[in-house]
């Protein structure tokens, strides 16, 4: 990744990851926020679950989560998504099915912790009663499914929930445009969307709905019939895309910062901070509509904008070092590997420290103003 070369889909494909292991770095560490978020959403998810058709009991029934990371957030959701299911076989009076989950994500996630966190498996030689009678213990199989979501990853008409959850504002890649100096979209001086010029932002909300696009299909070809999809990811209450709200004050404001100081002290070149652009657009609702609307395979049960909250998890809001080490632990864990293929672990290492410095420096600011925002979709199938 040399300057100014477009990171390819393949080559965003191959690199991006959520931070792996069991760090302080990293996401499994670092994904309180959005699992607080998750939470606060629960009363919308299960309302989704319940207009889910259900199978005959010798099919089994198959859930999916999309984008998966590496944290313990993925399987506390998949677990309530199925002990919901089975509550409305029960209430029906039929008999259960087996239950399968995927957990998918794209090659370079870091499987290996998430399965460690897996609960064991009970044992599917007693009854199905007596499998999700054991505590501490999971009642479906469960398998990893590398590959991006903006593609097909299922055979046709095998899935019965879809759930993704904060990672559709991911784009396949960075626009083009946005990393051709010759062009109008290019995001000079710039390593984000928030506070570009129009073209650029009209360049980064092409790519979300294209993505977006290749999304829907995909899924529609593998939903079952009667099957449901349940999609949160960061969006906007702005019509204007280069306003990207709590998100730009994330990933923009003192990350950029950063940045334009490693090029002042001459530690890196102006050429290289421009070659590196953040690959997230969080939508407006309309931005969402108009893909899913466009599609026509979904019937939308519910479209809105979800007031998340901080994304900052911090013990001690009075101690500014805190705040500091909570924002830039929450940047490392999600964009961190970006950077550091970009320039470098050392490199990298300074940038960082300079987004802790800045944090530090505007800790109440970010207490008081940092706050996110997500679409939250529920769509069926209806082919």
């Amino acid at each position: 990744m040399g300057d100014n070369v477009v990171v390819s889909t393949m080559e965003l494909e191959r690199l991006l990851s959520m931070k792996g292991g069991k760090g302080e770095g990293s996401y499994a560490n670092n994904s309180q926020a959005q699992a607080r978020h998750a939470k606060s959403m629960h009363h919308l998810l299960k309302e989704a679950l319940d207009g889910v058709q259900l199978e005959a009991p010798n099919m089994p029934f198959v859930v999916v989560d999309l984008g998966c990371s590496s944290g313990s957030n993925t399987i506390n959701v998949v677990d309530l998504i199925i002990k919901h299911i089975i509550k409305r076989y029960e209430a029906l009076g039929l008999d259960l099915p087996e239950f399968s989950a995927f957990f998918s994500d794209l090659p370079s996630n870091d499987f290996n912790t998430l399965f460690q966190l897996l609960p064991p498996m009970a044992n599917y030689g007693v009854s199905m009663e007596e499998c999700l009678a054991a505590s501490n213990h999971r009642a479906y199989f469960a398998a990893g499914v590398p590959g991006s979501f903006y593609r097909r990853l299922f055979p046709a008409r095998f899935i019965d929930v879809f759930h993704s959850a904060f990672s559709l504002h991911w784009l396949s890649q960075v626009p083009e445009s946005v990393m051709d100096k010759r062009s109008s979209a290019y995001n000079k001086g710039m390593v984000f969307i928030h506070g570009a010029n129009e073209i650029t932002g009209n360049a980064y909300k092409k790519q979300f709905q294209t993505d977006l696009a290749s999304f829907l299909s995909s899924r529609a070809v593998e939903l079952k019939r009667g099957g449901s999809m349940f999609l949160v990811c960061l969006g906007r209450t702005s019509v204007d895309p280069t306003d990207q709200g709590g998100a730009g004050l994330l990933f923009g404001t003192h990350f950029q910062d950063a940045w334009d100081d490693l090029v002042q002290e001459g530690l890196i070149s102006s050429e290289k901070r421009d070659s590196f652009n953040i690959p997230i657009y969080a939508p407006s609702l309309q931005d969402f509509k108009e893909v899913v609307e466009a599609d026509g395979s979904f019937t939308i049960n519910k479209l809105e904008v979800f007031k998340g909250g901080s994304p900052l998890v911090v013990n001690k809001p009075d101690d500014d070092s805190e705040v500091g080490r909570a924002l830039v632990n929450t940047c490392r864990s999600v964009f961190g590997v970006l950077v550091d293929a970009h320039i470098g672990d050392k490199l990298s290492e300074e940038l960082f420290l300079r987004v802790e410095h800045r944090a530090t420096s505007h800790a109440k600011e970010l207490l008081e103003q940092l706050e996110l925002f997500h679409i939250v979709a529920s769509l069926s199938f209806v082919p």
